[in-house]
């Protein structure tokens, strides 16, 4: 019995890849690396926002608690921040007055919402017409792709 080996025309075409499958396969490659570089710059961008809405969030419930804790302030919260001495943990030994304390309150909240935020800013409306009273508490900031952005929070505290 004798054997037959393939001849070299045969051998030649089994090896390898060719150059067109190669290209096939580099633009599929790449195809699918771009699609996950667009992904995970969609995904920095959503991080981003939602670092920023949260902050929003945080902001807004601070001084909701400013609020509750400062219930004789109650016209002032809806007036001018202003500088008066009343941080205790700023070393300022000030005695405020309630209306002292929340025209403070409101200088630190807007200044930690401009450190925090792109264009952050604070807005805080006192409605004494209702019962009890309404706070609404604004905050805004830029977000990119999106533009000014709003966060709104509406306390009702009563008075002592």
């Amino acid at each position: 019995m004798t054997q037959t080996y393939p001849t070299s025309t045969s051998r030649s075409r089994a090896r390898g890849f060719s150059l067109v499958e190669v290209m096939v396969s580099l633009v599929v490659l790449s195809v699918g690396l771009l699609g996950i570089a667009a992904l995970h710059g969609q995904g920095l961008g959503a991080g981003r926002a939602a670092l920023y809405r949260t902050v929003a969030v945080n902001l807004a419930a601070d001084m909701a608690d400013r609020i509750r804790v400062n219930r004789l302030g109650d016209v002032a919260f809806g007036g001018a921040p202003a500088n008066n001495g009343c941080d205790p943990g700023g070393g300022g030994g000030v005695d405020c007055t309630p209306a002292q304390m929340a025209a403070h309150d409101l200088l630190l909240w807007d200044q930690q919402a401009q450190a925090l935020l792109p264009n952050g800013d604070t807005q805080l409306i006192f409605n004494a017409a209702t019962t009890p009273p309404t706070y609404t508490i604004r905050v805004t900031w830029d977000e990119a792709g999106f533009g000014q952005m709003e966060y709104e929070l509406e306390v009702q505290v009563p008075n002592i």
